[in-house]
């Protein structure tokens, strides 16, 4: 019975396989003649692993008969002559040169006559080996036979509801599971200080880094996600400490940071201190223009784009294939490596020709020659530094670059209004902690501290007087002063403006720059003079430049205030001499009757006395000395 079904599956018509290519003509030939051989069903097709154009052996062919007799299971035995290849895709070419493939996987085994399982047609049970689901499809099918076609989409849309019915029952049985721990998992907790100490050394900072995330996001809304029973500064303690572990800052310098930053920005400028700022180059117009040098650079090798908008000689290199400090133009002094927040105090200063400018604080002469630059080698400059050493390369870059109209000194700042005056502008780059470019120095994050800062802050305030006090207010074009630092502490910035002001006849005015943020009009507990705004502050993460800060100023009295401010405690000073006068008149004459006393007692002594004294008070005297 199994080896009728088998044969009578094999010999149904066939479907074309999608794996395997029409057959020859000799193929179809005897395949037609297998066909008109048989008296009930076509012939059927040989066994996989046989080729289409192979014939069969004689008696292998099945007639329509009720039954089979023994010498029918000859049919279902391989042959023992096969060919034996290797596994794998093979290809035969036909007489008509068509391409057969298939799979030769037949081995000889000694004289073992197994049956070959033909696994192209169905076997005799197919209901047998359908799955469940199958067997279900075959009963509606004849149903969905006899239904109308409005029926069966009426059907088909309730079976989608109940199937959409379904997914949404599950959702809900699976979303308070799921929401529960989405809650877990956003749940921030605070860690006690026996974890903190636990924790391993040196620190593993993944850990750390998704603590400052959580930690943030909890202060960031703290009324809903804190814990009970902790307060604000637990959290913001150990946000500190995880930042300055993660960022290697000290502790006083974050702390510093905070006051300044809001939280989300901190971050971000924390981050933008970890990445070097883009290598940006001035081009000099006093020996060629921008577009000729940018032209003469990406001939080089140089990937370079304009600075931007705001300056009309700035280029910024992002690639190079060769040193941009070893090029012919750049030795030729076409163009001066320079930050791009070093071309803002000049352009805040905006130099007039023939006009008399001091840069104060000069090295390494940037902004000395980009002055030049704009005056185009007219009236004066004098380039001071308080550095002899420092001054070397303000005299290598002034000549490399062709600045004719300057002059270098060495001298104290605080004492140049004695030295020299009346200019018409003033340009003072004060000496600072360097808080502004710590991706160019990353040591700035802990060797500075709280008396670091104070002392700058008191020199910057020195030279800063010195600075207005050099200016001349009845300058035609000028009495400008420009104060720029390379900090951002609000101590060395605001804080020495504010005191400025107070001290001298000076007052700020707009910097001429379009973009920067506003400064500080009140810090912590301290408020400055509302004029402040006028101030710029530029940021790493903001600006993508170091952090600077630049005020401009115009004296319009060229009178100190303090000297009239003075004079009240001058006068009271003065009088209070008339007085010890009247009392010290009478003392004298004391110190004159005593001595006279003394000399009146000497005399009145007999010679062998006063002998023996004086020779008392010799002995004395080396004992005392």
């Amino acid at each position: 019975r199994g080896a009728r079904g088998r044969l009578t599956a094999a010999c149904l018509p066939t479907e074309p396989e999608t794996g395997r290519k029409k057959l020859s003509s000799h193929g179809r030939k005897r395949a037609a003649k297998r066909r008109l051989g048989a008296g009930s069903g076509p012939a059927g097709r040989s066994p996989l692993g046989r080729g289409g154009g192979e014939r069969e052996p004689p008696g292998q062919t099945a007639r329509g008969q009720s039954g089979f007799s023994d010498g029918n299971s000859k049919w279902l035995t391989p042959a023992k002559a096969k060919k034996t290849q290797p596994k794998g895709n093979h290809v035969e070419l036909s007489s008509d040169g068509e391409v057969e493939e298939g799979s030769w996987e037949m081995e000889e085994e000694d004289g073992s006559s197994e049956e070959m399982v033909d696994d192209y047609g169905a076997s005799s049970s197919e209901e047998e080996e359908l799955l469940p689901i199958e067997k279900a499809a075959l009963k509606q099918k004849p149903d969905r036979e006899g239904l109308s076609e409005d029926d069966s989409e009426e059907e088909e849309e309730e079976e989608a509801e109940e199937a959409s019915k379904q997914k949404m029952g599950q959702k809900e049985e699976e979303g308070p599971d799921l929401q529960l721990n989405l809650d877990i998992d956003e749940q921030f907790k605070l860690p006690t200080s026996e974890e903190i100490e636990k924790e391993d050394i040196p620190p593993d900072l993944h850990v750390i880094h998704q603590r400052i995330q959580g930690n943030m996001e909890v202060l960031q809304d703290f009324g809903v996600k804190r814990e009970e029973g902790r307060s604000r500064q637990e959290y913001l303690a150990l946000l500190r400490r995880d930042m300055a572990a993660y960022y290697s800052y000290s502790d006083f310098l974050l702390t510093k940071l905070m006051d300044i930053f809001p939280l989300p920005e901190l971050v971000k400028f924390l981050e933008a201190n970890e990445v070097p700022r883009p290598v940006t180059i001035r081009t000099n117009t006093l020996k060629t223009r921008r577009r000729d040098l940018a032209q003469a650079l990406i001939n080089r090798g140089v990937n370079l784009d304009p600075l931007g908008k705001w300056s009309k000689t700035g280029l910024v290199i992002y690639d190079s294939t060769v040193p941009i400090g070893a090029t012919p133009e750049y030795l030729a002094g076409h163009y001066m490596l320079q930050g791009a927040s070093s071309l803002l105090p000049v352009m805040a200063l905006a130099p007039q020709e023939n006009e008399r400018i001091l840069d104060m604080c000069c090295a390494p002469g940037g902004k000395t020659s980009y002055i030049a630059q704009l005056m185009k080698n007219t009236g004066m400059i004098l380039a001071n530094d308080s550095s002899a050493d420092r001054l070397r390369s303000v005299v290598g870059n002034l000549h490399r670059l062709g600045v004719t109209n300057a002059v270098v000194s060495n001298c104290d700042g605080r004492q140049f209004p004695k030295i020299l005056g009346g200019f018409d502008r003033v340009l003072l780059d004060a000496p600072c902690s360097g808080t502004g470019v710590i991706s160019k120095d990353p040591a700035v994050k802990t060797n500075k501290d709280e008396m670091d800062i104070l002392r700058c802050a008191h020199l910057q305030k020195e030279l800063i007087l010195s600075a207005i006090d050099s200016v001349n207010a009845a300058s035609e074009t000028g009495g400008y002063i420009v104060y720029c630092t390379c900090s951002i502490m609000v101590e060395e910035n605001e804080w020495v403006v504010d005191y400025a002001l107070k001290k001298r006849n000076v007052r700020l005015v707009a910097t001429g720059l379009d973009f920067g943020k506003e400064g500080f009009t009140r810090f912590k507990d301290r408020r400055f003079h509302p004029s402040l705004k006028a101030t710029r502050r530029f940021y790493p993460h903001t600006h993508n430049m170091d952090g600077f800060f630049i005020a401009k100023f115009k004296k319009f009295s060229n009178a100190i205030p303090q000297a009239q401010k003075d004079e009240g405690p001058a006068v009271e000073a003065a009088a209070p001499p008339a007085v010890p006068d009247t009392v010290t008149t009478e003392p004298p004459p004391k110190k004159k009757k005593l001595e006279g006393s003394k000399a009146d007692q000497e005399q009145k002594l007999p010679q062998p006395a006063l002998k023996k004294k004086r020779s008392l008070q010799a002995q004395r005297r080396p004992l005392k000395a």
